[in-house]
C-alpha cells in the first residue's frame, strides 16, 4: 500500500473516533452546564447577584466551547464523507476550510482523538500548509472558529441576558425591580387580605335556614347496641329479606298445668261461691282461704 493511502486509512479511523469523542464531550458539558444554571438560579433567588454575575461567565465560556466542538464535529463528518478527495497530494479547495480549521483549533481542545487526526493531516499536507493554518495567514480558517477561540471576558449585556434567561427558566423573579407589577400586587392582596374578611366569612355561624337545608351525616344520632348484617344475595335467593322472630308465647308445662288445676279445685271446694277466675277476693276471703288450707 502506498504511504498516502496508509495515512488516509489511519485518518479515516481517527475521524470516526473523533466524532464519537466529540459527541460524548458535548453531552457531558451540557449536563454540567445544566447543574451550573441551577446553582445560578439559587444564587439569584437568595439575592446574591454579584456572585451570580461572576460565576455565570463560566457557563458562557462552557457554552462557547460546546459550540466549538459541534463545529469541529461537523468538519470531521465532512472529511469522512469526502475521504476519497484526501487521496491527492494537494488539499482539495472544498476541504481546505475544514482541514485548516481542525489544524487551527484541535490543540486548544481536550479531545485527544481530534489531536491525533490533526497530526495525520499535518503529515499529509506538510509543514508549510500547517503553518498557514496555525497562523491563519491566508484567512482560510472559519471565522466562527476564530471568534469562539478568542479569550476575552463576555460583555455586560451578555451576562445580563444569561441571568435573565436562567431566572425565567427556573421561575425566579429577577431583576427585583421588574417584579412589582400590578398582577403581583393583586395576587398578594388575594393571599393576605388586609381586612380579614375572608377569615371572618369562614368563622361566621350558619343561619337556621342554612342548617335546615344541610344534610346530616349518616352516622349522626344514637346507635342501636344490636346490629343485624343484611343478608347476601345468592343464585337461590336473589332478593333476600330479613325475618325477625315475633314475641315468644309462654305456655306452662305439664307439671305446672297439673298444679294449677289442683289449686283451682281446692279453692273451689273451700269457697264455691267465688271460684278462681272470678273477681279479685278481699282480705277476709283470703284469710278464710289460708285457714282452710291449714286444716
Amino acid at each position: 500500500m502506498a504511504p498516502g493511502s496508509s495515512t488516509v486509512s489511519k485518518l479515516k479511523v481517527q475521524l470516526k473516533l473523533s466524532i464519537q469523542r466529540l459527541r460524548m464531550v458535548q453531552q457531558k458539558d451540557t449536563a454540567i452546564a445544566k447543574q451550573q444554571r441551577r446553582s445560578m438560579a439559587q444564587l439569584l433567588e437568595q439575592g446574591k447577584e454579584e456572585s451570580a454575575r461572576i460565576r455565570v461567565e463560566n457557563i458562557i465560556r462552557s457554552d462557547i466551547d460546546t459550540e466549538l466542538l459541534e463545529i469541529l464535529e461537523l468538519y470531521c463528518e465532512l472529511l469522512l464523507a469526502r475521504i476519497g478527495l484526501l487521496e491527492g497530494k494537494d488539499c482539495d479547495p472544498g476541504l481546505e476550510e475544514a482541514v485548516k480549521s481542525i489544524i487551527y483549533a484541535a490543540p486548544r481542545t481536550d479531545v485527544k482523538e481530534l489531536q491525533l487526526a490533526r497530526q495525520l493531516l499535518v503529515e499529509k499536507y506538510g509543514k508549510d500548509f500547517a503553518m498557514q493554518a496555525i497562523e491563519n495567514s491566508d484567512g482560510k480558517v472559519a471565522e466562527r472558529v476564530v471568534k469562539k477561540l478568542k479569550v476575552e471576558p463576555p460583555s455586560e449585556e451578555l451576562v445580563t441576558l444569561y441571568l435573565k434567561e436562567i431566572a425565567r427558566t427556573y421561575g425566579i423573579h429577577w431583576p427585583k425591580h421588574e417584579t412589582g407589577s400590578a398582577e403581583d400586587d393583586e395576587q398578594d392582596d388575594d393571599d393576605e387580605p388586609s381586612s380579614g374578611q375572608a377569615v371572618r366569612n369562614l368563622e361566621a355561624p350558619l343561619s337556621t335556614e342554612e342548617l335546615s337545608k344541610a344534610t346530616p351525616p349518616s352516622d349522626m344520632g344514637p346507635k342501636s347496641p344490636v346490629s343485624v348484617a343484611p343478608p347476601k344475595s345468592s343464585t337461590d335467593n336473589v332478593s333476600p329479606k330479613i325475618k325477625m322472630p315475633g314475641p315468644l308465647e309462654l305456655r306452662p308445662g305439664p307439671k305446672m298445668a297439673g298444679l294449677d288445676r289442683k289449686t283451682q279445685e281446692s279453692a273451689t271446694k273451700a269457697n264455691p261461691k267465688n271460684p278462681v277466675g272470678g273477681k279479685i277476693p278481699d282480705v277476709d276471703e283470703l284469710a278464710s282461704r289460708f285457714a282452710a288450707l291449714k286444716r
